[in-house]
């Protein structure tokens, strides 16, 4: 499995890699979820120049999953991640969070944030049995991290129960 920067002709490819992942939202009744578009060519190519856009690839080098980052308040946010489901588990969901963790570590951030589904098996529980974050106690929440989630309610994602999750410091 290889982990690399993101190149500007595969932006296209993760719009696909969304779509499908997104479908398996269906299966717990999150339609709204599953029929989200991805984010616009112009959104993934502000995160590929920015080199805070990484993919998992398969044997022909094709991305098979990806991750978008952003910095949050000292921290490394995961403000998305998403695997084909051709190449789920396969550990390269939890394979693109540990490169994110030693990216976050080898730029000086304590750690890693991201905001999920709090029920969806494969988001919080996931996480948090698999790859070592915690729910953010509403106390513990960062100026950052409360204005994404003010997005998300915006957006309708609050429809379902959602956390912030932390990994690490």
């Amino acid at each position: 499995m290889t982990i690399r920067l993101t190149r500007r002709d595969e932006l296209p490819v993760l719009q696909d890699i969304e779509r499908a992942a997104g479908e398996c939202f269906r299966e717990v009744g999150m339609d709204q979820i599953a029929d989200d578009e991805p984010p616009a060519l112009d959104e993934l190519a502000d995160y590929q120049r920015a080199d805070r856009c990484w993919v998992s690839v398969d044997a022909q080098d094709r991305p098979v999953a990806y991750a978008l980052v952003e910095p949050v308040d000292g921290r490394l946010h995961i403000e998305q991640l998403s695997v084909h489901p051709d190449a789920a588990r396969r550990g390269l969901g939890r394979a693109l969070i540990d490169h994110l963790a030693a990216r976050a570590t080898a730029d000086g951030l304590p750690g890693l944030t991201l905001t999920t589904f709090a029920e969806v098996p494969w988001n919080a529980p996931y996480y948090a049995a698999r790859c070592g974050f915690r729910v953010l106690p509403e106390a513990e929440l960062t100026p950052g991290l409360r204005e994404i989630r003010r997005h998300e309610g915006e957006i309708g994602l609050d429809r379902w129960p959602r956390v912030c999750m932390l990994r690490g410091a």
